[in-house]
């Protein structure tokens, strides 16, 4: 089951949803409780599942600037304006070094 699940990823886009509605059906019918486990998860996030067999894009990217973010907030404790607080992600992101002078 684990692995016709692997095979869904390999689906056209106009099989895909009929393959996965075929596999809930199959794996929510199992004896296997962590089969089913994740059968009812993938229910749970089902859009999100479809929306990524039609896009293909993650929300990693968005997870890694949200990182940086609150990696900034946190550094600071607090800004005098919003302005400041947009420099200083900007300067975590661009991973600039500032060297002293010597």
């Amino acid at each position: 089951m684990r692995l016709n699940l692997r095979d869904f990823w390999d689906q056209p886009l106009s099989q895909a949803g009929d393959y996965l509605k075929r596999w809930y059906f199959w794996a929510t019918h199992s004896r296997l409780e962590p089969i089913k486990e994740a059968a009812y998860t993938i229910k749970r996030h089902w859009d999100g599942v479809v929306n990524f067999v039609k896009s293909k894009i993650t929300n990693g990217i968005l997870e890694g600037i949200n990182s940086l973010v609150q990696a900034a907030r946190s550094k600071a404790r607090g800004y005098r304006s919003v302005e400041y607080f947009i420099t200083m992600i900007y300067m975590l992101a661009g991973k600039l070094k500032f060297s002293l002078p010597t």
